[in-house]
């Protein structure tokens, strides 16, 4: 399977053994215990391991290259990464990362449980220089929302010569478009509610690594804690996961289309999207990546008004906090409290998804245009 593509892996890995007769799909198995066993590895009980987990484990372990654990939510996953950072350790994170995380992180430095240090992602002088005595290096590339791109092999060299676990979290470019673990990563976490699912309608996280006493460590965590998955969650997950490269394919498309059409707008002031040459993260994506995401982020010159009214505009486009599904979303990001400062109070993030372009940038600019002259003194 390692020799072919991530798109056929996609769509093949996880399912049951091929044999006469046998179901194309993995069971849905809903069970809270196990007939006893004493072989080795027996499942025992519905909280240390599930068939159907297993599966979609096994197709997001092909995806990323390295065995995965899923867990019961995005921020699941995430607090049993940075759970592995000692108490009153050190955790390295982007100023403009998801508000979550920085949340998480705001409050355990609140509470002692460790210190926290923020930097510009995009600065890799600054990062290495912050690294000094730091346990965890946490890293986003694209970053939410601002879409900037981190250069993941130098900071992730960057991190083992500190000595720090290195996490990417690699929502925004799916292990389609982007393989942390190839550039120096140690471990990958996913929201698998967003683009692996792609149906807005679970709630799932998940992480990746090829070191077996962390992954260990990860899986004893999801145990203790609870943060388990449902197997119904799981079983979605796995379905919607055989079209990702189509979704993420149709998606890209729609957003390098519709990013060039928002930059030549009079009612937006800039455009965020590393497909755009002028975008700061244009090179380093296309190194890096083969594909540029399909979540753009704009600013409008009215400010966080125009912003909110952007939101209720649109009649296609629908007004939401998620992303990664097959339809499109916006939202203005700063309408939340815990958003970083750092983002523009007019930024609107989409979400683009997987209806005729032409359609969405209708929308699009109708409601644009409805937000009436951005010139000054209108």
């Amino acid at each position: 399977m390692s020799s072919w593509a991530p798109s056929t892996r996609a769509v093949v890995a996880g399912r049951p053994a091929r044999v006469p007769d046998a179901p194309l799909n993995p069971d849905l198995v809903l069970s809270s215990t196990y007939v006893a066993s004493t072989e080795p590895g027996a499942r025992g009980y519905a909280r240390f391991a599930n068939p159907t987990w297993e599966a979609l484990e096994e197709a997001l372990g092909a995806l990323e290259g390295a065995p995965a654990r899923v867990f019961a939510s995005g921020m699941a996953a995430v607090s049993a990464v940075v759970d592995r950072t000692p108490v009153g350790g050190l955790v390295v994170a982007p100023e403009g990362s998801y508000n979550t995380t920085l949340a998480l992180l705001d409050e355990l430095e609140a509470s002692g449980r460790l210190r926290r240090r923020y930097v510009d992602v995009t600065d890799v002088a600054a990062v290495t220089a912050a690294l000094d005595g730091a346990d965890l290096l946490w890293l986003e590339s694209p970053t939410n929302p601002l879409l900037q791109v981190a250069d993941l092999r130098a900071l992730s060299a960057a991190g083992r010569a500190a000595g720090a676990l290195v996490v990417v979290d690699n929502t925004f470019a799916t292990p389609l478009v982007q393989r942390p673990l190839e550039l120096g990563a140690d471990v990958v976490v996913h929201s698998v509610t967003k683009y692996l699912s792609g149906h807005s309608d679970v709630l799932l996280g998940a992480v990746a690594t090829a070191d077996p006493d962390l992954l260990s460590a990860l899986h004893r965590h999801r145990t203790l804690h609870g943060a388990i998955p449902g197997p119904f969650e799981a079983w979605l997950a796995l379905r919607g996961l055989r079209t990702l490269h189509l979704r993420v394919e149709r998606s890209q498309a729609s957003a390098l289309v519709l990013a060039q059409r928002l930059a030549g707008h009079p009612g937006v002031s800039r455009v965020r999207h590393p497909s755009l040459p002028d975008d700061p993260g244009h090179a380093l994506a296309t190194v890096q990546m083969s594909g540029y995401g399909s979540v753009i982020s704009i600013e409008l010159p009215g400010g966080a008004a125009a912003g909110q009214a952007l939101q209720g505009a649109t009649r296609l486009w629908t007004p939401a906090t998620s992303l990664g599904g097959v339809e499109s979303t916006l939202e203005r990001r700063r309408r939340h409290a815990n958003e970083p400062a750092i983002t523009p109070e007019s930024l609107v993030r989409l979400s683009v998804g997987v209806e005729d372009v032409e359609d969405l940038w209708a929308d699009l600019a109708q409601a644009l245009d409805s937000l009436g002259d951005p010139s000054p003194g209108a």
